[in-house]
């Protein structure tokens, strides 16, 4: 397990290295111009993450109370752990790598539209987002809570570089943690359960 999480550091510091000119282009497109109505609503959404994923498991396990379904209220405790591991891994590369945020790197460039603290990659908020929307997909297997899901992960995303808080490049990365801690929390519960 430490030679994949130093696999994956060291892919991370390379993806980083080679994108930073890309990355700082495409921050600069998004970031540059005020809409102070625009800007206001992505701080909304961007807030609305930790919300978010708090509601999702506990809405999840009390459908499975109301309607006595045991696979809905499991999903619920799933929800919980696959958010869990996310963070876990989340936190574990910002402490890792250590990247600056692009406001603090570039102060004449990125306009800073939230305060936040603590390491720019990958985004917390970002994959929190993405693992919350693909559990919440994962579970229902509904298309009318898929789509709104993931939307909304989405905005979150854009709404980070928006912000002025996170380079494209930690955003990406941000969809991939998120999507795969709920993807492999699932999968290990199937393995679980063929045992």
């Amino acid at each position: 397990m430490a030679k994949y999480f130093f696999l994956l550091i060291l892919f991370s510091h390379s993806f980083i290295l080679s994108s930073q000119n890309a990355d700082l282009r495409i921050l600069k497109s998004i970031n540059q111009t005020d809409h102070k109505a625009w800007d206001e609503a992505m701080r909304i959404t961007s807030d609305g993450v930790y919300p978010f994923m708090g509601i999702a498991p506990v809405a999840l396990w009390i459908t499975g109370y109301v309607n006595k379904d045991e696979t809905m209220k499991r999903n619920g405790v799933k929800t919980v752990i696959a958010i869990g591991a996310n963070v876990a891994i989340m936190y574990g590369l910002k402490e890792a790598i250590k990247r600056p945020r692009p406001f603090t790197t570039y102060p004449d460039d990125i306009v800073l539209r939230q305060r936040t603290s603590g390491f720019s990659f990958p985004s917390g908020h970002t994959s929190c987002a993405f693992a919350t929307a693909t559990a919440l997909t994962l579970s229902t297997k509904k298309w009318y809570v898929a789509v709104p899901a993931f939307t909304y992960a989405g905005f979150v995303g854009y709404s980070r570089m928006r912000l002025g808080a996170h380079y494209g490049s930690d955003v990406l990365v941000g969809v991939i943690i998120g999507v795969g801690s709920s993807l492999l929390t699932w999968q290990c519960d199937k393995w679980i359960n063929k045992k």
